[in-house]
């Protein structure tokens, strides 16, 4: 019987090695719960408005009883897994006219929730929703704002998140996140990259939801499948050799962003194939913006996960019957089953990245008029392998992979380098896997 056991657990390793799916993936998608959510929505409407500008001492109205309450809500998960979140503030002080819509003076607090690694504390990987609503006028604090959609949803599909992965343990650690100031200047993410940056988090990513309950767009068009990736090409402050680099050796759709978003949508074609993925290359939708950008900004990874139909007559909008057209973000605009559904694409690709080991290295290309492609990487801890991924230069997804083992180097033989874009990831010993490193080095 102990050779038996022996057995089975020698090929679950292998076959989790080599690209099997791993139950309890499927677990948490089980265990993500659309009740939850639309409870969390209501209560976040019923506070009238959560604009950033909006009440701070009433107990039932305004943003500061909105955060009291999201705080509440992680210390009691927190509570029910033996104190296994860290549930703090983190704040920021903006001041009048900093742009036109901070009219006053006004402290920025986000609310955060660490679920720490047990082997990578300092690794972390992001999710966030905002807090605030706002309507037609920006600067309009007072009216009520419901926010239903824009960004309630993001904010509940936060609070499950943190429910459902609360039930387990990870190797690097988790930040569930309810960021404020959105509406008024990506206030609430410009204050938590800047935190990141001086506590010397290492960031794997952040997933930032903006709208996740609507599936019925102003085009007509009603879909619970779909759903966008948004992700900028390459770091905006990527230097002007890096910049000449890729004219010659490719790289114009491969930065860090783009590879968290390829990583978002293999998993979810994977182990929700139901979903249908939009990869959007774009930073987000057409001029405008969300709280990914300011991690962007300060060089992490980051990307917006949100419905593919919007609809604008639900969007910043005073509540108002106009020409037949209701207008605002309303509790029954939410499509609750929907938001279940994109919380649990985020949900698993959290603990997909949480438990996989860090990414490799220093990637290498070479194989200049050769019949191959050659690589070298520098190896990183908790890796068991590493996997060789490429594809045609106009495919938006890696195609083709190559488990090549533990090693630190390799030659793809009859590969012409010329014809294909190629990466490099680490696989832990449960067979999850890093984000794709794309070379930026050259092999004399």
């Amino acid at each position: 019987m102990g050779k038996f056991l022996f057995f089975l657990f020698f090929v679950s390793q292998v076959t989790s090695v080599f690209g099997q799916t791993d139950q309890r993936l499927y677990e948490i998608i089980q265990e993500t719960s659309a009740d939850r959510i639309k409870k969390d929505v209501t209560r976040l409407v019923n506070f009238g408005t959560r604009h950033t500008l909006s009440d701070t001492l009433s107990q039932n109205r305004g943003i500061g009883a909105a955060r009291r309450w999201i705080k509440k809500e992680f210390e009691k998960i927190s509570g029910n897994c033996g104190g296994c979140l860290e549930v703090s503030y983190q704040k920021n002080w903006v001041k009048k006219g900093e742009n036109d819509r901070i009219i006053r003076d006004v402290w920025i607090i986000n609310v955060l929730a660490i679920k720490r690694g047990t082997k990578y504390p300092n690794r972390y990987i992001i999710m966030s929703g905002d807090i605030d609503s706002r309507v037609s006028d920006a600067n309009n604090y007072h009216s009520e704002s419901p926010g239903a959609n824009d960004n309630a949803s993001g904010m509940a599909g936060t609070l499950e998140a943190a429910r459902v992965l609360s039930k387990y343990d990870f190797e690097s650690s988790i930040i569930f996140t309810g960021l404020s100031g959105e509406e008024q200047g990506l206030f609430g993410g410009k204050g938590l990259a800047a935190h990141a940056k001086e506590k010397g988090w290492e960031i794997i990513g952040i997933l930032n939801n903006d709208m996740i309950g609507n599936i019925q767009g102003v085009d007509g068009i009603i879909s619970n499948t779909d759903f966008r990736i948004f992700s900028e090409p390459v770091p905006p402050m990527e230097t002007e050799s890096q910049r000449r680099s890729r004219r010659f050796y490719g790289g114009e759709v491969d930065g860090i962003s783009r590879q968290l978003a390829r990583y978002v949508h293999r998993t979810t074609k994977t182990y929700m194939p139901e979903m249908n993925p939009m990869l959007i290359y774009r930073l987000d939708r057409f001029g405008r913006g969300g709280h990914h950008r300011p991690f962007n900004d300060a060089g992490f990874a980051g990307i917006r996960i949100m419905e593919a139909h919007e609809n604008y007559t639900q969007q910043h909008q005073d509540i108002r019957l106009e020409d037949g057209i209701e207008y605002g973000d309303k509790l029954e605009h939410v499509d609750f089953d929907y938001a279940k559904k994109l919380t649990a694409v985020n949900a698993i690709n959290l603990a997909s990245l949480a438990w996989a080991p860090p990414a490799p290295r220093q990637v290498k290309i070479g194989g200049i008029v050769a019949p191959s492609a050659k690589f070298e990487w520098q190896k990183v801890e908790g890796a068991k392998g590493y996997k060789i991924y490429w594809r045609d230069t106009t495919s938006p997804t890696w195609d083709q992979s190559r488990y090549v083992g533990d090693l630190n180097e390799y030659t793809l033989d009859g590969v012409v380098i010329d014809n294909f874009f190629f990466g490099v990831a680490a696989v832990g010993p449960n067979g999850f896997e890093s984000p794709v490193v794309f070379p930026t080095g050259i092999i004399k």
